[in-house]
Protein backbone atom coordinates (compact mmCIF):
# COMPACT_ATOMS: atom_id res chain seq x y z
CA UNK A 1 0.00 0.00 0.00
CA UNK A 2 1.60 3.56 -0.81
CA UNK A 3 1.01 6.58 1.41
CA UNK A 4 -1.41 8.23 -1.25
CA UNK A 5 -3.41 5.13 -1.08
CA UNK A 6 -3.47 5.49 2.89
CA UNK A 7 -4.29 8.79 2.56
CA UNK A 8 -7.77 8.08 0.29
CA UNK A 9 -9.85 10.21 3.03
CA UNK A 10 -8.36 10.78 5.91
CA UNK A 11 -5.31 10.03 8.36
CA UNK A 12 -4.81 9.32 11.84
CA UNK A 13 -1.71 8.51 14.28
CA UNK A 14 -1.55 8.09 17.76
CA UNK A 15 1.09 9.82 19.97
CA UNK A 16 2.76 7.00 21.86
CA UNK A 17 4.96 7.26 24.87
CA UNK A 18 7.11 4.22 26.28
CA UNK A 19 4.17 2.00 24.47
CA UNK A 20 1.36 4.42 25.71
CA UNK A 21 -1.20 6.27 23.54
CA UNK A 22 -0.78 9.25 24.87
CA UNK A 23 -2.90 11.54 22.35
CA UNK A 24 -3.28 11.56 18.43
CA UNK A 25 -2.88 13.44 14.90
CA UNK A 26 -4.30 13.26 11.97
CA UNK A 27 -5.52 15.07 8.64
CA UNK A 28 -8.83 15.32 6.78
CA UNK A 29 -8.36 15.72 3.24
CA UNK A 30 -10.91 18.42 1.41
CA UNK A 31 -13.32 16.94 -0.83
CA UNK A 32 -13.75 17.95 -4.87
CA UNK A 33 -12.74 21.91 -5.13
CA UNK A 34 -11.05 21.37 -1.77
CA UNK A 35 -9.34 18.57 -3.21
CA UNK A 36 -5.81 20.41 -2.71
CA UNK A 37 -6.26 21.43 1.26
CA UNK A 38 -6.36 19.16 4.23
CA UNK A 39 -7.10 20.03 8.13
CA UNK A 40 -4.85 19.16 10.94
CA UNK A 41 -6.30 18.26 14.51
CA UNK A 42 -4.71 16.85 17.52
CA UNK A 43 -4.76 16.55 20.95
CA UNK A 44 -2.71 15.32 23.75
CA UNK A 45 -2.70 14.50 27.41
CA UNK A 46 -2.49 17.26 29.80
CA UNK A 47 0.26 15.01 31.53
CA UNK A 48 2.20 15.25 28.67
CA UNK A 49 1.93 19.04 27.88
CA UNK A 50 5.26 21.16 27.79
CA UNK A 51 7.30 18.40 26.54
CA UNK A 52 7.56 19.39 23.07
CA UNK A 53 5.90 15.95 22.05
CA UNK A 54 3.12 17.79 19.80
CA UNK A 55 5.54 20.16 18.29
CA UNK A 56 7.69 17.28 16.80
CA UNK A 57 4.28 15.51 16.27
CA UNK A 58 2.69 18.37 13.97
CA UNK A 59 6.50 18.55 12.61
CA UNK A 60 6.13 15.16 11.41
CA UNK A 61 2.69 15.05 10.56
CA UNK A 62 2.90 18.13 8.27
CA UNK A 63 6.60 16.53 6.42
CA UNK A 64 4.43 13.16 6.21
CA UNK A 65 1.63 15.23 4.39
CA UNK A 66 3.38 16.87 1.52
CA UNK A 67 5.77 14.37 1.24
CA UNK A 68 2.78 11.86 0.36
CA UNK A 69 0.13 13.74 -1.20
CA UNK A 70 1.45 15.96 -4.19
CA UNK A 71 -2.00 17.23 -5.16
CA UNK A 72 -1.72 18.96 -1.05
CA UNK A 73 -1.01 22.80 -1.17
CA UNK A 74 -2.45 23.62 2.04
CA UNK A 75 -2.72 22.21 5.75
CA UNK A 76 -4.70 24.56 8.01
CA UNK A 77 -5.35 24.00 11.90
CA UNK A 78 -8.44 25.86 13.52
CA UNK A 79 -7.78 25.99 17.15
CA UNK A 80 -9.87 27.92 20.09
CA UNK A 81 -8.72 31.33 20.44
CA UNK A 82 -8.25 30.12 24.25
CA UNK A 83 -5.81 27.68 23.19
CA UNK A 84 -2.66 29.97 23.40
CA UNK A 85 -0.70 26.46 23.55
CA UNK A 86 -1.72 25.44 20.07
CA UNK A 87 -1.04 28.56 18.58
CA UNK A 88 2.40 28.23 19.85
CA UNK A 89 3.12 24.77 18.40
CA UNK A 90 1.67 25.61 14.85
CA UNK A 91 3.64 28.99 15.06
CA UNK A 92 6.86 26.97 16.27
CA UNK A 93 6.17 24.64 13.48
CA UNK A 94 6.07 27.17 10.84
CA UNK A 95 2.24 27.69 10.02
CA UNK A 96 1.33 31.24 9.84
CA UNK A 97 -2.07 33.40 11.17
CA UNK A 98 -4.72 33.83 8.39
CA UNK A 99 -7.85 35.39 10.56
CA UNK A 100 -10.65 34.36 12.81
CA UNK A 101 -13.77 32.28 13.26
CA UNK A 102 -15.72 34.56 15.62
CA UNK A 103 -18.42 32.71 17.75
CA UNK A 104 -17.96 29.72 15.72
CA UNK A 105 -17.18 26.89 18.35
CA UNK A 106 -18.58 25.82 22.13
CA UNK A 107 -16.37 24.41 24.49
CA UNK A 108 -16.71 21.90 27.44
CA UNK A 109 -17.95 24.72 29.46
CA UNK A 110 -20.56 25.80 26.86
CA UNK A 111 -18.72 28.72 26.57
CA UNK A 112 -19.10 29.41 22.63
CA UNK A 113 -15.62 31.00 21.63
CA UNK A 114 -13.42 32.51 18.14
CA UNK A 115 -11.30 29.74 16.41
CA UNK A 116 -8.26 31.10 14.97
CA UNK A 117 -7.16 30.21 11.40
CA UNK A 118 -3.16 28.92 10.82
CA UNK A 119 -2.39 27.40 8.15
CA UNK A 120 1.01 26.35 6.09
CA UNK A 121 1.02 26.47 2.66
CA UNK A 122 3.34 24.52 -0.12
CA UNK A 123 5.62 27.35 -1.72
Amino acid sequence: MTATSIFSKNCYFAIEVENKAVGGIGIMLGEDVHRCTAELGYWLGESYWNRGLMSEAVRLMKDYAFDSLPQLHRLHADPFSSNTASVKVLEKVGFQFEGRLKKSVINRNGEILDQLVYSFIRE
